[in-house]
């Protein structure tokens, strides 16, 4: 076979790996290169010269006019793995190229090449301006992303066993942000164990994570990974934004996806990843447009990608300290931890609620360790074939419930009170019932835990809220779904009324608010809004937070075009 022949087979090859490859590496007539050519600038690479390298800030998207560009993955071991060559009418990105997040993946010329260069900005503007392009387009980019976590090749490697905690809490921190990384086993891998050997970790510095750049990183945070593979952003100058939104579940994304698809300049900001507690969902079935489901995951990965496509800033992982709400430039400033102050003439409180922990003795001594607060794959694989607990009695327990029986040998699903109806929606009472591995335990609550000599949960015990009876079960994976607190402590000292829960008091509610017009979504301080679960009366329902999401934009335009007004 010839040369030609021979690389052909190789792409094939190469081809039959993606899902939908025709959509994922589509090709651009010559009419429609001519429609982006305004959008971008002609650059010309020389042989070998990278467009792109992994962990490096990525300069846009690449429309290739002449030559072929080799795109291959590239980990912190030095792993080198093919993913394909691309060459005239294609174009070169993936979803970090639309916020010029550092690249996935590295590009380098094979020959002299010539393309058009779309920075970031100008690619949002394609995809708006160009509809029927900029849909095909945006529809390659996720699938590549899809891909590129999918083949697992690519990312920051993680070293330790699959069960410590630092590992299923990076693992799920990578995972809900869309983030390509793979997991080496030490006792099996023979790269794993030459780092090992090489940094002799202790129990405590599991895992370590090798970061794209080659840096080696021991047990690391969120924000220490988060800053060793580039995915952390902040305010790029001292820009004084429209909006500043604090919190990424589902009615934050809504604010940032209507607000910046109305003109608005947006900024949202979460301390671990975007969907909030609906992203760790695994089935959402009563959401408008879904009658077979869609995963929180899923659903709020296209509302995250759609606010960057209008041009969202998303900032995460960030924590916010502190809101002042003097406004002595005209301007709320949110005190972000290890960084300056961010700059807004408007704020939406979509900070959602913590997950609750019951009054259980040594709780914390096992939370991360066999007790979770949320059921995703990561946790699941955890279960396999395994008896679960489950305690709670809400849709969020109910959802985790099910997910989980598809992997759990059995799930006892533990209720404080004397049913589910009132607490759960009828469609997933009916799909418990329904399921055989399922076992309801009502008027029960744990009474204690118990672990080996390595802190990791061995055996729960609980009691009947009607009786003395006691019982006990080796159980290894413990599930805690009890309700949340609002996420609203970094409000302090601004002046916000909240009701005796913690939650937000908006509208006409608000004591502050009497004998002044005021938006129903507008807090006692006129230019904070709350949406979502952190409202003091919110139905605690994905579509209604989507709702609100929506909903406050409007009061936004009037508040912000009024505060242009020059006083009378």
């Amino acid at each position: 076979m010839g040369q030609n022949g021979q690389q052909a087979t190789d792409g094939e090859a190469r081809m039959s790996r993606f899902i939908r490859p025709e959509q994922t590496f589509p090709t651009l007539t010559p009419a429609e290169i001519e429609r982006i050519r305004h959008f971008g600038e002609v650059r010309s690479y020389a042989d070998g010269e990278f467009l792109f390298e992994t962990g490096k800030p990525g300069p846009g998207m690449f429309v290739v006019l002449k030559g072929h560009v080799a795109i291959t993955q590239r980990d912190g071991l030095g792993h080198v793995t093919p993913v394909i060559d691309q060459g005239p009418g294609q174009f070169l990105a993936e979803l970090s190229q639309l916020s010029g997040q550092p690249a996935l993946v590295d590009g380098r010329a094979e020959g002299d090449v010539e393309t058009l260069l779309l920075p970031p900005e100008r690619l949002r503007a394609l995809l708006v301006a160009e509809a029927e392009l900029g849909e095909r387009i945006m529809r390659a980019l996720i699938l590549r992303r899809v891909n590129l976590i999918q083949d697992g090749m690519g990312g920051p490697v993680l070293i330790g066993p699959s069960n410590s905690a630092g590992v299923v809490r990076l693992q799920g921190f990578l995972t809900r942000n869309g983030q390509p990384h793979h997991l080496l086993d030490p006792a099996r891998d023979r790269d794993a164990a030459e780092v090992i050997a090489r940094y002799s970790p202790k129990p405590e510095d599991w895992p370590l994570v090798v970061a794209p750049n080659g840096a080696v990183l021991r047990n690391p945070n969120e924000t220490e990974l988060a800053r060793a593979i580039g995915m952390i952003g902040g305010a790029k100058d001292d820009r004084v934004y429209d909006v500043a939104v604090v919190g990424c579940g589902p009615a934050g994304l809504a604010t940032a996806v209507y607000a910046a698809s109305e003109g608005l300049s947006v900024a949202v900001l979460d301390i671990r990843a975007f969907g909030g507690q609906a992203g760790a969902s695994a089935r959402i079935e009563n959401y408008l447009g879904f009658p077979t489901g869609i995963s929180g995951q899923a659903l709020t990965a296209r509302a995250f990608t759609q606010a960057q496509k209008f041009g969202a800033d998303i900032m995460i992982p960030v924590t916010v300290k502190s809101l002042d709400c003097t406004r002595h430039d005209g301007a709320f400033a949110v005190a972000i931890d290890g960084s300056s102050p961010l700059r807004s003439r408007s704020v939406v409180v979509a900070s959602g609620a913590r997950y609750r922990r019951p009054e259980i003795a040594n709780l914390d001594k096992f939370e991360g360790r066999g007790v979770w607060y949320w059921a995703s794959p990561v946790e699941a694989k955890l279960c396999a074939g395994e008896e679960v607990a489950l305690v709670g009695a809400g849709n969020s327990a109910g959802q985790a419930a099910v997910f989980l029986s598809g992997h759990a040998k059995k799930v006892l699903m533990i209720i404080r009170g004397g049913g589910l109806g009132a607490s759960m929606s009828r469609y997933l009472i009916e799909r418990i019932e329904a399921t055989p591995n399922i076992e309801l335990m009502f008027n029960t609550e744990i009474s204690a835990l118990e672990g080996d000599e390595a802190a990791l949960l061995r055996r729960i015990r609980w009691k009947s809220r009607l009786s003395d009876d006691e019982d006990f079960a080796d159980i290894r994976n413990l599930f805690l779904f009890v309700g949340a607190d609002p996420a609203t402590s970094w409000l302090d000292g601004c002046g916000v009324t909240l009701d005796r829960g913690g939650f937000v008091v908006t509208g006409a509610q608000s004591e502050q608010n009497q004998g002044r017009l005021v938006a129903p979504l507008e807090t006692s301080v006129p230019g904070v809004y709350a949406v979502g679960d952190v409202r003091s009366g919110s139905v605690k329902r994905v579509g209604g937070a989507i709702g609100e999401g929506a909903q406050v934009v409007a009061s936004l335009h009037g508040y912000l075009g009024d505060a242009a007004k020059p006083a009378l």
